[in-house]
């Protein structure tokens, strides 16, 4: 039996006088997936994660959380099944960060033991040390702490749903890219069914399961993986919100395959045994991502870098940087790697090959 979705909008509506913020959006949120809606300012994104929780009180249709629909639940009590993480954290700021942690927890009767070893789990887990964040107040924390305690209290009592809106906007561009690595692993762990609204397409395909891209009205413009929606936009609106970064996002998303690779004449050797007399150069690691493999080969070029180890690199017509898996030489990646792995990327996401 095929199990009913975490979250479901069935032709979901929300009007305002003289305008439709979301026009009848039907989507489905699986059990367990980190869901991402993309789209223009305007577009209704936030909307329609606010009508989850009944923040916002949809016209009509309906939506559904864990099969239940949600105007037959009291909104007090829908809330506080469902954690809810802001831009602006919203914390309290005449409580420790450890009482706002606790916050939903005392509001469902848990008693001081339960709740303090919960506090304490939470704040570790999102990187916190409880001894020295516990007792702080919110003043006394960088943006990025007061984000991480914010996502604490959002998993307090360990909800099934997880609501997002702009998490990580507030925050530094260094802080933000952190605070995105640490969510997935997070996000990896927990399993929490995870809905959250961006403006960044750069964060949607990087933390996604699956990107919904909005336009207008919360309009579904595509729904599909993150390589897909970079390497196939269904719609010149997806294509348009893509724009020129296409290529670079590609990289990010990609991974070094063996059907990528130059064959070397070094292949089967262990590394550090030498090179058949070349100099030293950069090696990656098969599966890295193809942002590290230019990187890689970027760093081989550079006019600090002798000429014999600039062809080894590749940009010479040499074969490229080497390649190793299990500390075995297994080929070599120059520049035409990187174009077979892109090209290889859009076949997958049928859209055929990508421009040379």
């Amino acid at each position: 039996m095929t199990r009913a979705p975490a979250i479901r909008f069935e032709a979901a509506r929300k009007e305002y006088p003289g305008s439709v913020a979301v026009d009848d959006l039907t989507l489905d949120v699986q059990e367990h997936e980190l869901l991402v809606l993309v789209g223009p300012s305007g577009c209704g994104k936030s909307t329609t994660l606010r009508m989850v929780n009944r923040l916002v009180e949809p016209t009509s249709g309906r939506i559904l959380v864990g099969g239940e629909d949600i105007t037959t639940v009291d909104p007090v009590l829908l809330r506080r099944r469902i954690g809810y993480v802001i831009q602006g954290v919203g914390l309290f700021p005449h409580r420790t960060v450890a009482q706002n942690v606790a916050t939903v927890a005392r509001l469902l009767g848990w008693d001081r033991r339960r709740t303090a070893g919960r506090v304490d789990h939470l704040l570790a887990l999102v990187g916190l040390d409880p001894a020295r964040y516990a007792g702080r107040y919110p003043h006394e924390l960088s943006g990025g702490e007061r984000q991480r305690v914010g996502v604490a209290r959002a998993l307090a009592t360990d909800p099934p749903v997880l609501l997002m809106d702009e998490p990580f906007g507030a925050v530094d561009p260094v802080g933000r890219a952190h605070l995105q690595a640490e969510f997935s692993r997070l996000h990896d762990e927990l399993g929490t069914t995870v809905m959250m609204v961006t403006h960044d397409v750069d964060e949607a395909v990087r933390m996604a399961d699956r990107v919904v891209v909005l336009s207008a009205g919360a309009h579904v413009e595509q729904v599909a993986g993150p390589l897909q929606v970079v390497a196939a936009p269904a719609t010149p609106v997806v294509a348009e919100l893509v724009g020129r970064g296409r290529v670079a996002r590609l990289l990010a998303l990609g991974t070094l395959e063996r059907a990528d690779l130059t064959p070397g004449g070094d292949a089967g050797r262990r590394t550090g045994d030498g090179a058949a007399g070349l100099p030293a150069v950069s090696t990656v690691a098969l599966g890295a991502g193809l942002d590290e493999v230019l990187e890689a080969l970027t760093t081989a070029a550079s006019p600090r870098t002798t000429g014999a180890a600039r062809s080894a690199a590749g940009f010479d017509d040499g074969a490229g940087v080497d390649v190793i898996d299990g500390g075995v030489v297994v080929g070599r990646a120059g520049a035409a790697t990187v174009l077979r792995a892109l090209r290889r990327l859009g076949a997958s996401a049928e859209v055929g090959t990508l421009p040379g």
